[in-house]
């Protein structure tokens, strides 16, 4: 008996004679070394993967994290593959122009209350948290963050516990003779209703959350309610607060924010700002970008001049994470606060920050997520010196429970650190 033999090696008029490359073998075969060689030449021609679905790129585990180093692996090498938004792009075309899908529906990106769990004690809804869209369309090209209806279907903690949290907050900084301002950045879909489809996932169940959040947090622990100011600053500068591809509000509503926290802080002292147009600024849109998109924002700049003289304002780049730390000096100028200021802040305060600046002689911003995983030393450092601490909330990361600030932990680190500053 003749031992075992390949296929490919028998003769050709053998009956099981199978060549070894067909034509189709061949054709897959160059398809997989196109498929696996693609994103490595490209990283060696210097293709890098950047962010693209409005949070950072995973960071590459640290062996000290034990079993944690496989388990995040995975998310860094996904998020590092070269020419994975080019991919999310191509996959949300086909899924959305051929199969009908929402936008966003292949990146499967998923930020705010992710990693958290729910209190058990409010009612999850029926349909998966998976199937929510990451982008809701609307009407005449408008964009909506999915994770504004996300964060209030599927809350980490319900609307008592939120309450109760920011009241401990208020508390750990006023014990320390400190002022305290809590203002909330309304969500894009709360303030643009009108353009949300007729009917969306989720749609019932974030309504039913935002009227009691809205109805009960501004009432219950004096956090400032924009959502009367935003239309009334639109109208006094003739410019739009949200626009249709990007989740946040525009300079405008920066400015509706300025201007409410300085008559919390001292009343009357905006009387005597004005503000005018000036040039234009463009901004990457995040709604656009996480459908693989690059479009642009054209944003109205503004010039404030606090004393009703001079323009004062200052446009820095910065997310906060490195706090942005300004000063003014020479004599006291009406309409600037004197007295020391922080402002603990998310994204929502980019917008805000130039007219921040303008009207603080002794100002502080600094990312939420620092003083979160900050030791009470690193606290007292950002915040320790400060008279006034300011903390500016997006509804959807807020009303979700799902904001570190809200931990009890944290809150404790933060009493702790300023009781030991007293002012």
């Amino acid at each position: 008996m003749l031992p075992p033999t390949p296929e490919s090696w028998l003769p050709h008029e053998h009956n099981l004679y199978r060549p070894r490359h067909s034509a189709r073998q061949r054709t897959a075969l160059v398809c997989a070394i196109v498929f696996f060689l693609a994103p490595a030449l490209s990283f060696v021609v210097g293709v890098r993967a950047q962010p693209f679905e409005n949070r950072e790129l995973h960071e590459f585990p640290s062996l000290a994290d034990g079993w944690g180093f496989f388990t995040g692996f995975a998310g860094w090498a996904t998020d590092h593959l070269p020419l994975r938004e080019a991919g999310v792009s191509a996959a949300d075309a086909v899924s959305t122009g051929l199969f009908g899908d929402p936008p966003g529906t292949q990146s499967g990106a998923r930020s705010g209350t992710v990693g958290v769990e729910p209190d058990g004690q409010t009612e999850q809804p029926d349909t998966p948290y998976d199937l929510y869209p990451e982008v809701i369309p609307g009407d005449d090209g408008w964009l909506f963050y999915g994770e504004d209806v996300i964060a209030k279907c599927f809350p980490v903690m319900n609307v008592d516990r939120i309450v109760a949290a920011l009241n401990d907050l208020r508390r750990a900084v006023e014990a320390s003779g400190r002022q305290f301002v809590l203002v909330i950045a309304p969500d894009k879909t709360t303030m643009r209703p009108q353009h949300l489809p007729d009917d969306y996932l989720g749609k019932d169940c974030a309504t039913e959350r935002g009227r009691e959040f809205w109805r009960r947090v501004p009432a219950e622990t004096g956090a400032i309610d924009l959502r009367p100011l935003l239309p009334q600053t639109g109208q006094r500068l003739g410019d739009e607060m949200y626009d249709t591809g990007d989740s946040h509000w525009t300079f405008g509503g920066g400015f509706a924010m300025t201007h409410a926290v300085a008559e919390q802080i001292s009343p009357g002292s905006t009387e005597t700002w004005e503000i005018e147009k000036t040039g234009r600024r463009g901004w990457p849109a995040d709604l656009h970008r996480m459908l693989g998109q690059d479009e642009q924002r054209d944003l109205q700049e503004y010039a404030l001049a606090p004393d009703g003289g001079q323009d004062t304002t200052r446009y820095l780049a910065s997310d906060f994470r490195t706090p942005l730390r300004t000063q003014q000096f020479g004599d006291p100028v009406p309409g600037v606060h004197q007295g020391t200021v922080g402002v603990v802040a998310d994204s929502f305060t980019q917008f805000a920050s130039p007219f921040l600046v303008a009207t603080n002689r002794d100002l502080v911003i600094t990312h939420s997520d620092t003083i979160a995983q900050g030791t009470p030393q690193r606290i007292a450092e950002l915040l320790g010196d400060r008279d006034v601490v300011v903390f500016e909330f997006v509804e959807r990361i807020l009303s979700g429970g799902g904001s570190s600030l809200l931990r009890d932990d944290v809150i404790d680190s933060v009493g702790r650190a300023l009781a030991d500053n007293p002012r």
